[in-house]
């Protein structure tokens, strides 16, 4: 295998994504952890809240990460300044990015895939040279995120409360960032 084969893509969500995306998040390994454990089971509800980040004028981004040619996870960069909903009231910095990502399939897990997806992202959100910093907020006791994070270069800052409970700040900064 060469190195091309191990590379992750991304590409931009588009509406006939949202039926993967819902199967995805109803997931276990996903459900634990996303959606704040309250994905609702109703593809609508799930439509309802993606389609409107599938426009040009929402500061949420949403990508497929693909490898191989097939859609292996999914993975959402935002602003935080003015996030909006509680989140990241402090923030002053336009240029952090927030992410959020999970791998689709149960069976990739534990494979490096998780690492590679997030420095990969995060290689990217960095060519935008108005990025100064992308964070993350995973559960504390999700230990699995934890790792992949802090694997791709990741510190963690310290605990804190988000409107979705307890979390842990976790941090990269520009010129940090690791090659995937």
């Amino acid at each position: 295998m060469t190195a091309v084969d191990l590379d992750v893509k991304f590409r931009l969500m588009v509406e006939t994504d949202v039926p993967l995306l819902h199967e995805w998040i109803q997931r276990p390994h996903v459900a634990e952890w996303w959606d704040g454990r309250g994905a609702s089971a109703h593809l609508e509800d799930t439509k309802r809240k993606y389609l409107p980040r599938l426009r040009d004028s929402s500061s949420v981004k949403c990508h497929f990460a693909i490898l191989h040619g097939e859609p292996i996870g999914f993975i959402q960069s935002y602003v935080a300044l003015g996030c909006g909903d509680g989140w990241w009231q402090d923030e002053t910095d336009p240029g952090v990015r927030g992410i959020d990502q999970f791998l689709g399939d149960d069976s990739k897990l534990g494979q490096g895939l998780g690492t590679r997806m997030v420095t990969a992202f995060v290689r990217k959100l960095f060519e935008d040279p108005s990025v100064t910093k992308v964070q993350t907020d995973p559960n504390p006791v999700n230990g699995r995120a934890i790792r992949c994070y802090e694997k791709a270069g990741f510190r963690i800052v310290g605990k804190i409360v988000t409107p979705d409970g307890a979390a842990l700040l976790m941090v990269i900064e520009k010129g940090c960032a690791r090659a995937a």
